[in-house]
């Protein structure tokens, strides 16, 4: 069974952890609302994917 030979400190482990943290989403504004949304989505608000309605959201409520 493998066994660490010695202790990792903590600076070594969180070294290794450094790269570990979450990057904040890439939010771009709809062109048709303004609201923001992500890219290559739907817009929630709206409905409207590349200046074209694709989702009737009069409908949803």
């Amino acid at each position: 069974m493998a066994v660490p030979k010695s202790k990792i400190t903590r600076s070594k482990r969180n070294m290794r952890r450094s790269h570990d943290a979450l990057s904040a989403a890439n939010h771009g504004e709809c062109p048709n609302c303004g609201e923001p949304k992500l890219p290559h989505h739907v817009c929630g608000s709206c409905g409207y994917y590349d200046g074209r309605e694709v989702v009737d959201t009069a409908d949803s409520f």
